[in-house]
């Protein structure tokens, strides 16, 4: 299971040495983006498989970046990790800000999928060459402004920043914001978080440089190197030094670029001004973040629980009707000790008597399980429970039966049929199930109609293909 913890500058190194040589390229790879949107993105972060694993919660509900490997580390073991945390804490599965190299390993894990791309998300990426020399006539208008830039102010320079230079920091914010323009929340709230991030350039994961004309520091920048990619993270500049931005560009890009192939210099977060100057400067491509929502095969295929016929049985819906039938089903302790759920504990309240009705209902009304009644004769005898689906394609089968329509190959046959309708009907790929070791009586069952596939100290596992 995993255990989250909240990112905060202690956990800086940690989360660096998986970011440090993260090949992604996307600003959210990367612990600048982490500490500086922290109170808007809440990540928290976890290792597992050898992996970083980070966890957002945004706009109401939690959404995960794709798993960052260290040396050892394994995407798959991380990818199913997460779907189960997702599916024992019982909120959907949503990977977020996903690379373009990872889009298809996620397109083909999961058969369903919801997948966006929005625009505003995508980062701005330039060839570090680019920046660093603006050579060629797309570039003319950088190079005449740095012209410009020299000419006016010749004594200028450029040279990165140490915690030496935090006063001179705190001194360009109050020019800065004299010649802020911007009035709406969005920009107030970055200038605050630009101006909090910049009191952490001793950090070794950041590097920081400015402008200098004379003592005055007239424009700054703040960015972290990432694999071959250099995240600029922060890029603000006294507006009436024209010409003073393309210079800090081509000045940054030529102090830090040193085998930097790339320089992403973040999204425009749908600001107009912003996403103009962001082209002007001509990128390569603007890298997309794909945005998974995995859907499983019940919000697919099954709007309401079918009825099924056997044989002997007939399978359908729990009813209001069925309560009395059901809650003796589910309270006889001597025989669900083999069920392997405490369906009392499960509900965290006091039972009522239409508690467990009630969860059946919102489990299927979530797509998070179908909870079908077993009738002899349109009598309750027992429960099938299609659960757990994983989104890429499994789901787990459970079936009981009361005590007193037992040894009849009842179990059997209700189990058989709602595999054969997850499989042939709702499209699933794999139909698993479980029982334990002392259970000799759904050991024979399950070995009649799937195959044995492992085994633990607890249970025995099978499974039932298409």
């Amino acid at each position: 299971m995993l255990t989250f913890k909240s990112v905060t500058q202690q956990d800086g190194s940690k989360l660096r040495s998986y970011y440090k040589d993260c090949t992604y390229g996307l600003c959210e790879y990367s612990v600048g983006t982490k500490l500086m949107w922290r109170t808007v993105l809440h990540p928290e972060w976890a290792e597992s498989d050898g992996c970083l694993i980070v966890k957002n919660h945004i706009d109401g509900r939690y959404v995960f970046d794709y798993p960052v490997a260290g040396p050892e580390g394994d995407e798959e073991s991380a990818l199913q990790t997460i779907e189960s945390y997702c599916i024992e804490n019982g909120f959907p599965l949503v990977i977020s800000v996903v690379p373009e190299s990872k889009a298809p390993v996620l397109l083909s894990r999961y058969p369903y999928s919801k997948v966006s791309n929005i625009r505003t998300w995508r980062d701005y990426i330039y060839n570090a060459e680019d920046l660093q020399n603006f050579v060629g006539r797309k570039y003319g208008g950088q190079r005449n402004h740095i012209k410009k830039f020299q000419r006016s102010y010749p004594n200028a320079i450029f040279r990165p920043l140490t915690e030496s230079d935090l006063p001179a920091v705190e001194v360009f914010w109050k020019s800065f914001e004299i010649e802020f323009g911007k009035t709406d929340y969005r920009a107030e709230r970055e200038l605050a978080f630009a101006k909090k991030m910049l009191r952490l350039i001793k950090k070794p994961w950041f590097l920081a440089g400015g402008i200098f004309d004379g003592e005055r520091l007239v424009a700054l920048s703040l960015a972290e190197r990432c694999g071959s990619t250099l995240i600029i993270h922060i890029e603000k500049a006294l507006y009436s030094y024209e010409g003073v931005y393309p210079t800090l560009v081509q000045g940054f890009a030529q102090h830090f670029g040193s085998g930097i192939k790339c320089i992403n210099r973040e999204d425009d977060a749908a600001d107009r001004g912003l996403r103009i100057s962001k082209l002007q400067y001509e990128p390569v491509k603007l890298a997309p973040k794909y945005f998974f929502e995995p859907q499983n095969e019940l919000l697919c295929h099954v709007k309401e629980i079918p009825l099924l016929e056997t044989k002997r049985l007939s399978l359908s819906a729990i009813t209001e009707e069925d309560i009395p039938a059901y809650n003796e089903l589910v309270l006889d302790t001597e025989r669900n000790r083999w069920w392997g759920y405490d369906d009392v504990s499960g509900l965290g309240k006091p039972v009522e008597n239409s508690s467990f009705y009630d969860v059946a209902k919102k489990d299927f009304r979530h797509c998070s399980a179908v909870n079908f009644a077993v009738r002899l004769d349109g009598r309750m005898i027992g429960e099938a429970v299609l659960y757990r689906f994983n989104y890429r394609g499994d789901a787990e089968l459970g079936c009981r039966i009361s005590k007193e329509y037992s040894g009849s190959g009842y179990g059997a046959e209700a189990f058989s049929a709602v595999a054969d309708w997850a499989l042939y009907r709702v499209h699933l790929n794999r139909v698993v199930a479980k029982c334990y070791k002392e259970n000799e009586a759904s050991y024979k069952m399950l070995s009649s109609c799937m195959k044995k596939c492992g085994e633990d100290e607890t249970f025995f596992y099978f499974e039932k293909y298409v």
